[in-house]
């Protein structure tokens, strides 16, 4: 376990160019994996998440060749002629997108391939994906507790289905939007709140009908054609940046190129709700499908907000950098609806409180969110991300945000950081010490 210390900063003022979007990434190399000819990505992700997603293609049979700067080469054969049954088991790491959405790739191949992760994947439940590709005729086999490891037998022509979701996954979404490219008609899934829709927009870019009406999307059968595609910049990574930018008057952080799809900005509308300055700039969608900008935020006097509902679904994953910001905003900021936190890489609403409080910050906990009260002077202290990237890079904020006078804030395990961001802590540096 590595140790990062992160001084506090005295002032913000500069641009960060993040890498391309995790999520984006991951889509991309399983739909050209699949795609009937040869498909380019650009921009693709350095993450180890996203490099669990190539390694397992690779030992899938599929023709993925990286070849420098997020470029990555791709050449498939159509869905259920893509990919060959893998002569180990599959290694996902801590990537639980590429072992849900991986296996709705599987279900569509006459093949049989077990995943499996390290100890954190491994208590991430997994029955909400096997269940719905049951239902539409693959054999899928979890842990006595619904997890890790999975096995997964496939056939090639597979039952459509009319899927309703418990809880709002895009994973599960589009583990069976992509199984669906095998079904023998349409297939429907309907979700409690819309959630990110990457899946759908790059099958509609590669010529796959996607219909969605409200909380309800249906996807057709079809082979993906081939594609080339440019991956935006994270929003999520970008957040980190954007929130230390809002978090005192003066203060001001530009992020170039990054993706906008509505189902991910909700950190923008909260930025604006807690009264920071937020400047948007549209650019050219992305492969025509994915919308992407710059965005620049500028600090001021802050407030608090309640973050519940389909907003907490907009920014599930940034839930621990807006708690590190609340502890500077007047009041109480509520964080609600947010009970999948505790089944990420980390039970991440007791891991928010353990290490706001160590921080000096007055927090409440609650089964499905936590409550936030400033302004609180954040002390410093040491912090540990329990082996998970977002609360590392949480954390990494805090310690910039920690005060003028304080010491440098050690961060435990801040190496989980490369889980998303591999550069995060770097780049920290280089904005801290005025160089941004």
């Amino acid at each position: 376990m590595s140790e990062r210390r992160v001084a506090p900063v005295a002032h913000v003022d500069g641009a960060v160019t993040v890498p391309g979007d995790k999520s984006i990434s991951h889509r991309a190399l399983l739909l050209g994996a699949v795609a009937r000819g040869r498909s380019y990505v650009g921009n693709c992700s350095p993450a180890a998440d996203v490099e669990s997603t190539m390694r397992c293609l690779r030992d899938c049979g599929a023709w993925v060749r990286p070849f420098g700067r997020g470029r990555v080469v791709l050449d498939g054969s159509g869905p259920g002629e893509s990919l060959r049954a893998p002569a180990d088991v599959l290694d996902c790491g801590n990537s639980g997108t590429t072992m849900r959405l991986l296996t709705g790739v599987l279900a569509g191949h006459d093949i049989a391939a077990t995943l499996d992760g390290d100890a954190s994947l491994r208590g991430r439940p997994m029955e909400r994906v096997a269940e719905p590709l049951r239902a539409m005729g693959a054999d899928v086999v979890t842990s006595a507790g619904g997890t890790a490891p999975l096995r997964v037998t496939g056939r090639r022509e597979l039952r459509a289905v009319d899927w309703t979701t418990p809880v709002a996954s895009a994973q599960v979404k589009s583990a069976i939007l992509l199984a669906a490219l095998n079904a023998d008609r349409a297939t429907t899934v309907t979700e409690p709140h819309p959630t990110r829709d990457h899946t759908e927009r790059l099958l509609r870019m590669c010529g796959i009908a996607v219909h969605v009406e409200g909380t309800r999307v249906t996807g057709l059968p079809g082979t993906p054609a081939p594609f080339g595609f440019h991956v935006p910049g994270d929003i999520s990574a970008a957040a980190f940046f954007l929130a230390l930018g809002a978090a005192r008057r003066g203060w001001r952080m530009r992020c170039a190129s990054v993706g906008l799809n509505p189902g991910r900005t909700g950190i923008i509308d909260v930025l604006r709700a807690m009264g920071a300055a937020v400047d948007v700039e549209a650019g050219e969608a992305a492969g025509g499908v994915e919308p992407q900008g710059d965005v620049e935020v500028r600090g001021t006097a802050l407030r608090a907000v309640i973050v519940a509902g389909a907003l907490t679904v907009r920014c599930i994953d940034e839930i621990p950098v807006i708690c590190v910001l609340a502890t500077q905003a007047e009041g109480t900021t509520e964080i609600r609806d947010a009970g999948e936190l505790r089944r990420k890489e980390s039970d991440r609403i007791a891991g928010i409180a353990a290490g706001l409080r160590a921080l000096g910050a007055r927090c409440e906990v609650s089964a499905d969110g936590i409550a936030v009260s400033g302004p609180t002077p954040l002390r410093a202290t040491a912090l540990d991300s329990l082996g998970d990237h977002r609360l590392a890079m949480a954390w990494g904020v805090a310690a910039a945000l920690s005060g003028p006078e304080g010491s440098p804030l050690p961060i435990q395990g801040a190496e989980a950081a490369a889980v998303s961001y591999p550069g995060f802590f770097d780049e920290l540096d280089r904005v801290a010490s005025g160089a941004g």
